[in-house]
């Protein structure tokens, strides 16, 4: 390293702008799928499972302040294998089977490697939490090399974020030990949030059997929307899959 302390820091600021920008993409790869994912599903199936995302990337004081409690570090790859949060995207879904239908779509893509699972819904944490966690590693392509980053996700309803987020807002900056009542309530808030994600979901269930049988007989609109545009479905090519499927 130059003796010049200017050109040190210099350096320095490049290790890290080089380390912490590798997090920013690959959240941006991530995002990018959920966007198709989403967009897909729509298309197919006139039905978004995604209400929102939302992505954060640790500052470097947040990694450090995590790395102190969990004993230092020695080099930037030491941080890059012990804090696996860097980066973290959280989905929002309407119900909980979407959860589990997001989670199967984005562990089958070829190029994520799925590193860890914490299912949270079937086994809550003690205060309630419940989300489902995948850490992933993503690839990302730089002009140089390629590197895999791991990039947290959590996947949730809304109720269950809602109960996350309050959670988090009465306890933010709380070091102090909690009243075990207030414990308590707190996990009885969590129960009652996900026993109103099970209702939501037998009505949506049903009102979707009941818009099934009332479709069923109506004839079938011969036009696809993609994206902005409407594509009426010619003859031709409704005959020519009809005879794909047969063959088939």
């Amino acid at each position: 390293m130059s003796d010049n302390p200017i050109q040190q820091l210099r350096l320095i600021k490049n290790r890290i702008t080089s380390f912490m920008m590798v997090y920013k993409f690959a959240l941006s790869e991530m995002e990018t799928k959920i966007e198709i994912l989403s967009e897909e599903f729509q298309l197919l199936h006139d039905y978004n499972p995604i209400e929102h995302t939302k992505s954060r990337l640790k500052s470097p004081e947040s990694i450090m302040r995590k790395l102190y409690r969990k004993g230092g570090a020695q080099s930037l790859d030491d941080i890059r294998d012990q804090i696996r949060d860097i980066a973290g995207i959280r989905i929002t879904c309407s119900f909980i089977s979407d959860i589990y239908t997001i989670s199967e779509m984005l562990q089958n893509q070829s190029d994520l490697r799925t590193i860890s699972v914490k299912d949270y819904i079937a086994n809550p944490k003690p205060n309630g939490y419940k989300s489902l966690h995948l850490l992933v590693a993503v690839p990302v392509f730089l002009s140089d090399r390629q590197e895999h980053v791991y990039v947290e996700v959590q996947i949730r309803t809304i109720a269950m974020d809602f109960w996350a987020s309050l959670e988090h807002k009465i306890f933010y900056k709380y070091n102090q030990s909690v009243p075990q009542h207030l414990l308590m309530e707190l996990k009885e808030a969590a129960d009652a949030a996900y026993e109103l994600d099970e209702k939501m979901e037998r009505l949506h269930k049903e009102i979707e059997e009941i818009k099934l049988s009332r479709y069923a007989d109506e004839e079938l609109d011969l036009e696809v929307l993609v994206g902005k545009h409407n594509f009426r479905i010619p003859d031709n090519l409704l005959k020519l899959i009809r005879q794909e499927d047969s063959r088939d």
